[in-house]
């Protein structure tokens, strides 16, 4: 016996309503009213906003949670999501409870890993960004992609 795997991407969205990022500030605003309130000044969280080729949002996937100064990103976990929903470009976001934009060098390190794999699957690092209730980081704004 062996197991039986199926890859499905179902959604209930039609393509003419999904929401088109267009910068990082009209991320940065699909993504603070999609957090949840109680949450993002007290553990951080890691998401991805997975987007086709036309910018236009296929879904936001939470790959994890963790503690008060951080959380684990699994890439394996990131990109089996991108790649069930056909995504052909993605934004990472996660918050900083503390209210700091400011990337740590553990935000680089995994800002580089996962655009050195995505350049394998031609699944492209748009942005990463990092988001406060007063404000947000992108790393594409400020070159460091």
């Amino acid at each position: 016996m062996v197991s039986e795997i199926e890859l499905i991407y179902k959604t209930k969205v039609k393509s003419s309503q999904r929401p088109q990022i267009t910068s990082s500030g009209c991320s940065y605003k699909l993504l603070l009213n999609s957090w949840d309130a109680n949450k993002i000044e007290f553990y951080e969280q890691f998401k991805v906003l997975l987007l086709n080729q036309s910018n236009k949002v296929l879904g936001i996937y939470e790959v994890s949670s963790g503690g008060i100064t951080g959380t684990v990103v699994d890439i394996r976990l990131v990109f089996s999501a991108a790649l069930k929903a056909n995504a052909t470009g993605i934004i990472m976001v996660h918050n900083h409870p503390s209210g700091k934009t400011l990337p740590s060098e553990a935000d680089r390190q995994i800002t580089r890993k996962v655009r050195e794999a995505g350049r394998l699957l031609d699944i492209v690092l748009l942005d990463h960004v990092i988001i406060t209730t007063e404000g947000y980081y992108s790393f594409a704004d400020d070159g460091a992609l």
